[in-house]
């Protein structure tokens, strides 16, 4: 009988690829386990952030304002889907920079592709922990089921996933061109979107030229579509369509983005000077 081992897979297969890919989150996941620090962190924000919210849809059901319960608590959810989505996979590249390993993963039989699909992988994960803590706490401490959003939770997380993805790229590709001293984009370029994306207020309030680029976020589709379910309405799935038609065409942007930013850091020999 013949064992075939990774190391004998023919490369380019898909079983070597998903070896590979699976490396990258077995390797993240076995300093994440190590680290109670990295652990506490993943579930320490969102429950500071969930209960403070908490606390303040609290006090305005008690002033008598319909809906803010539901309205608030569910814009909470789905903002840290976004953030952490973004974030988690922006602080794993970031880790590898830190931990001056990142020329490592360069020379190492891992494509580009392979290492992204690790991260985002990796983020997913550590997303789905974060989010299911969340949403069990906000049953527990203020009533409100996560499910209350109907059939549109799901597609209202998956876009909010991929655009948290796009913007922990552009993150990444500013740090490749600019150097460590861009690690500020890739903290904060989230937070730049939230003003705009109508998390907890209707995109309606804002400025009439704030509100035509707010319609280019998908996010913005999503949290009205959210606001609308809560609001006894159906699920706006042409809301839907077309935040994921611009959720296809900025990953694709920012993935061509991440390539030039990887070629260019490579040509100019910086890969090996992060860390330093």
């Amino acid at each position: 009988m013949t064992l075939t081992s990774p190391l004998t897979l023919p490369p380019l297969s898909l079983a070597a690829r998903r070896t590979r890919v699976l490396g990258v989150v077995r390797r993240d996941f076995a300093a994440l386990r190590r680290s109670p620090v990295r652990m506490f962190e993943i579930l320490f924000w969102p429950t500071v952030e969930l209960v403070l919210w908490g606390f303040m849809t609290v006090f305005l059901q008690a002033q008598r304002v319909p809906f803010a319960v539901s309205f608030l608590l569910g814009a909470v959810l789905l903002w840290q889907v976004l953030q952490k989505a973004s974030n988690e996979i922006s602080i794993a590249f970031l880790e590898d920079i830190w931990s001056r390993n990142l020329l490592n993963v360069q020379v190492s039989p891992l494509s580009s592709a392979e290492y992204l699909a690790g991260l985002v992988l990796f983020s997913l994960g550590k997303v789905v922990v974060a989010l299911a803590v969340m949403a069990a706490l906000a049953l527990g401490l203020y009533g409100f089921g996560v499910t209350s959003m109907g059939p549109g939770l799901v597609p209202f997380m998956a876009v909010l996933l991929v655009l948290g993805w796009s913007l922990g790229l552009v993150g990444i590709a500013a740090v490749l061109r600019f150097g460590e001293n861009a690690q500020v984009i890739a903290w904060s370029l989230v937070f730049m979107v939230q003003p705009l994306a109508g998390i907890f207020y209707p995109v309606a309030v804002l400025p009439a030229p704030l509100r035509a680029v707010s319609w280019f976020l998908p996010a913005s589709h999503v949290f009205e579509g959210m606001r609308a379910v809560m609001n006894g309405g159906a699920v706006p799935w042409d809301r839907l369509a077309w935040a994921a038609g611009l959720d296809v065409l900025y990953l694709a942007a920012t993935l061509g983005l991440f390539a030039w930013a990887l070629t260019h850091a490579r040509r100019r020999g910086k890969l090996s000077r992060f860390g330093e």
